[in-house]
């Protein structure tokens, strides 16, 4: 007997690339289906439309985005190398989760509510990983934060700002060149000391 979720995760696996390389709106049930190599109806004893399919691959992102980056902050002891770890990762998995990325930035995709949600738990979860850090290295005399919650939104809004000419134009970019950037005024400022 084969699992259901067993199949479930062999199709949001083969779907990704599909998604990624198409989008939400340019993907059709047809080419699903010609992916597989399963006809329609027996995609829908899986999943109940298109949308439900798209929803599972981006959670599916967003647990890899989210395994990635707790494995990468748990890697060091530092704090400041915590953020550089952070901010490092994140950009660079972010670059290779395109559904997961469309979905938080697709502004096309806000009808959904599922993309909404998604959104919210991101934002979330980003901004408790920030505080975090941002309080353990305030402890520990690493950094200097008045309030970790609001330098954490500084922080968040600084690296949203930071993915448009990097993901949206799909130029070439020095992407190390960029993050050693932002990590410098995030560390050192602009302001001689």
């Amino acid at each position: 007997m084969v699992d259901k979720e067993e199949i479930k995760k062999k199709i949001i696996s083969a779907l990704r690339p599909i998604f990624g390389r198409y989008g939400f709106r340019k993907t059709t049930m047809d080419e699903i289906a010609r992916e597989l190599k399963m006809g329609k109806s027996s995609i829908y004893y899986y999943f109940k439309s298109k949308e439900d399919i798209f929803e599972a691959v981006v959670m599916y992102e967003a647990n890899l985005l989210r395994n990635e980056l707790t494995r990468a902050i748990k890697s060091v002891d530092s704090p400041l190398e915590k953020v550089k770890k952070y901010i490092n990762v994140r950009m660079k998995t972010f670059e290779k989760l395109s559904n997961y990325y469309n979905a938080i930035f697709d502004k096309n995709l806000d009808h959904f509510e599922f993309i909404e949600k998604i959104r919210a738990k991101y934002d979330l979860e980003e901004l408790a990983i920030l505080r975090l850090i941002l309080y353990d290295g305030n402890r520990k005399g690493v950094f200097r934060v008045e309030n970790s919650e609001y330098t954490a939104m500084a922080i968040q809004t600084a690296l949203k700002g930071f993915e448009v000419p990097l993901f949206w134009k799909k130029k070439e970019v020095n992407i190390e060149s960029r993050i050693k950037a932002v990590l410098d005024v995030l560390f050192y400022g602009i302001v001689r000391q």
